[in-house]
């Protein structure tokens, strides 16, 4: 199955990923028209890794963006191919698994019912920036194939390579499993305990419900803690990814300071 990856960002950590993979059964091309600075910065890299680069217009490659969604079409000059999508991503894990072997100290994410592609991709962006340990999604009411999406991956800056990433068919009883393993489970909801007051645990799960109806009730109920960040203007809310990296950035700083 072809993969096509459009984007600088997204391109150059599809290439390290794959520098990193031990096993390959196929090997990712580069189609590139000019070389532009970003264009060849990708092609040393992609040299380093040993993946080959194909010159061709400029015409070629609006050809093969065009099966793409229209906002990924725009390649400017670059565009890499993966003949098999699962060695490209490969950050999917089992909770179970994930579990026994996770650190004392982890922050885990839970996305409950957030399905544009878009906003998951910023979510994963600001997962990778601020150590997210996981990333976990429903099976339903949530964006498919999330390590292989294209729109996701651009959105993400190519972050979606590297955030390990569980898709479960019940996510109340997947927050249940992590408080046994001694997390404490944090809801984004707009009547809580202000953000600046929160002192997070070792083990933290952050759940984010959807703009439109949030956190599900029987979710809801699994919380130790509803957390709000306090905000002031004329609009309701904030969108779903700004306000998960606002709260990524809020845990990450009270690690490091």
């Amino acid at each position: 199955m072809k993969q096509l990856y459009t984007g600088f960002h997204a391109i150059e950590e599809q290439i390290k990923k794959f520098s990193q993979e031990q096993k390959h059964t196929s090997c990712p091309i580069i189609y590139y028209a000019k070389e532009g600075p970003r264009v060849k910065r990708i092609l040393s890299l992609a040299r380093d890794c040993g993946l080959q680069a194909v010159q061709a217009d400029r015409k070629t490659l609006d050809n093969m963006a065009s099966v793409l969604p229209q906002q990924l079409q725009d390649h400017r000059g670059i565009i890499l191919c993966t003949e098999n999508s699962e060695n490209a991503t490969n950050t999917s894990v089992q909770l179970d698994t994930w579990i026994k072997t996770c650190p004392e100290s982890a922050l885990v994410v839970v996305l409950d019912s957030v399905t544009d592609p878009h906003n998951v991709g910023a979510i994963l962006r600001s997962c990778d920036k601020f150590k997210a340990s996981l990333l976990i999604v429903p099976e339903r009411n949530s964006p498919s194939n999330i390590q292989s999406n294209e729109i996701i991956a651009r959105s993400s800056a190519g972050a979606n390579s590297w955030v390990p990433i569980a898709s479960v068919t019940n996510l109340v009883r997947s927050v249940e499993q992590l408080k046994q393993a001694g997390f404490w489970v944090y809801g984004a909801d707009i009547d809580g305990e202000s953000l600046a007051q929160t002192q997070f645990a070792a083990k933290t799960c952050i759940i984010m419900g959807s703009e439109g109806s949030g956190m599900s009730h029987l979710l809801s109920k699994e919380c130790d803690t509803i957390i709000t960040i306090p905000t002031s203007g004329h609009v309701d809310s904030l969108n779903v990814s700004v306000a998960a990296g606002i709260i990524l950035y809020e845990h990450y700083r009270q690690k490091i300071c």
